[in-house]
């Protein structure tokens, strides 16, 4: 076989270097937007042919400059996570390979990998109060910051962090800001607005005519459903929570109902109007638990298992419940105040919780039905809070809030994430099935000790 070349011309060719960082970027856009705002200015006034003329142009040149500029923000970021992965390129290796071998002695007890730590200059001295992973692209989390102290209120922000780039968030809105790039809908008092801290919002499907529904949980005791309907937003009361048998007397001796502090709700997974509260459920009180001494911080539904959730409390213990069961089926104390409780997505046996003495404790109840099988530090400082807790839904990691505004990642070790042994010539069954046996068979063993099947 013959080989057959040819000379080309090489392209030309020029050195170029520049600095690329966050501060050069930033001092870009501020300048274009100092050009457009003076080119506002002067359109103003009544233009004549030469300034018409001399107008057109620069439009031009300023739409030239605009593209320009997304393309270099655009390159820039990309540049901007090469470095960063370059940089923290041992952290990135843990997170893609790094397995804990020393498992393999211990069957019964695991450990959390420290990987990113994610902060922002100004979101110091705001605690962390609220985590959520994106759905869609699965390194992208969202964090809520404010203050969990009513007296002390300043301003909060939501940041967007990736996976990506730990240094830096993709995006940050303040919650106390004039400008918006996107409509921003808002509740006035004659519009349903909550008197009390909301603690907590959750998206539903679309209603019929395709509008966004969310409902929200308040200090006031209301569970509303707020749907965005063009430029409003439209709200229905699905719940107001009542203490049962408490009333308030009134000046003009009317006898009011005192109404309960919601502080956490979930939709079922598979009923949509099925709801837990940390008062009580759906849209009639279906039934309502005397499940905690103090605030109700979290609750939560199984990912598999449509009749048992979780809950946690002040009061230094964590719960889980079969909804049809009026008593708890399990009750761990772990000797602090739990902020927070989250279901794995892997296990219908796996949840993992947090504590205000600075703990990430992780439990697999078909490992052990007593205690956690991780029980680690994870805070530098002492008294330091840890907040909230959310696992990634397809990678092996958790993401963890404080009150002092940090976000810690961490990977669970191989005994926190368990997979049943593989048999030689067998396959191990999996899905949502096997995750719903497992889980029964533990609720099973509970409400008949002495069926060991």
């Amino acid at each position: 076989m013959g080989h057959r070349e040819c000379q080309t011309e090489p392209p030309p060719r020029s050195n170029f270097s520049a600095t690329a960082n966050q501060w050069e970027i930033y001092d870009a856009y501020v300048q274009e937007l100092q050009k457009q705002e003076k080119s506002k200015e002067k359109q103003k006034a009544p233009p004549s042919k030469k300034e018409e003329d001399r107008a057109k142009k620069k439009a031009v040149l300023a739409e030239t400059l605009s593209d320009d500029i997304t393309k270099v923000a655009k390159v820039a970021k990309i540049i901007e996570r090469m470095v960063n992965q370059n940089t923290f390129d041992d952290i990135a290796q843990d997170f893609k390979y790094f397995e804990d071998a020393s498992d393999e002695f211990r069957e019964q007890e695991g450990t959390l990998l420290p990987l990113w730590k994610f902060q922002y200059d100004k979101a110091k001295r705001l605690a962390v109060t609220a985590l959520c992973w994106n759905q869609k692209y699965k390194d992208i989390f969202a964090v809520g910051l404010g203050s969990y102290d009513f007296t002390k209120q300043g301003h909060g922000m939501v940041l967007l962090y990736s996976l990506k780039n730990s240094t830096f968030p993709e995006h940050a809105f303040p919650t106390l800001s004039g400008e918006h790039p996107n409509p921003v809908y808002k509740s006035t008092a004659k519009s349903g607005k909550h008197t009390d801290p909301v603690w907590q919002v959750k998206w539903q499907k679309d209603d019929m005519d395709n509008n966004h529904i969310f409902f929200s949980v308040s200090s006031d005791g209301r569970v509303v459903s707020w749907t965005l309907v063009k430029n409003e937003l439209v709200f229905t009361d699905v719940i107001k929570l009542s203490i049962e048998g408490a009333v308030t007397e009134e000046p003009e001796g009317l006898r009011l109902p005192t109404m309960a502090c919601g502080t956490s709700f979930d939709f079922h997974k598979q009923i949509d109007y099925l709801f837990l509260c940390s008062k009580a459920y759906s849209s009639q009180f279906l039934e309502t638990y005397s499940a905690h001494n103090m605030a109700v911080d979290c609750v939560r539904w199984n990912h598999f298992h449509p009749k048992v959730f979780i809950s946690c409390s002040s009061d230094w213990t964590v719960k889980i419940w079969d909804h049809t069961i009026s008593t708890p089926m399990f009750t761990f104390d772990l000797n602090s105040a739990v902020g927070d409780v989250a279901w794995s997505p892997y296990s219908s046996t796996v949840f993992a919780a947090v504590t205000a003495d600075g703990k990430v404790h992780v439990f697999d109840l078909s490992v052990n039905k007593y205690e956690a099988i991780c029980q680690q530090p994870v805070v530098a400082k002492k008294k330091t809070k840890l907040t909230h807790i959310e696992f990634n839904p397809v990678h092996p990691i958790v993401v963890v809030g404080d009150d002092r505004g940090y976000v810690i990642s961490l990977k669970l070790s191989p005994n926190l994430r368990k997979k049943p042994k593989e048999k030689k010539g067998q396959e191990v069954p999996k899905g949502p099935e096997v995750e719903i046996a497992k889980m029964e068979k533990l609720l099973s063993l509970l409400r008949d000790p002495g069926n060991t099947s």
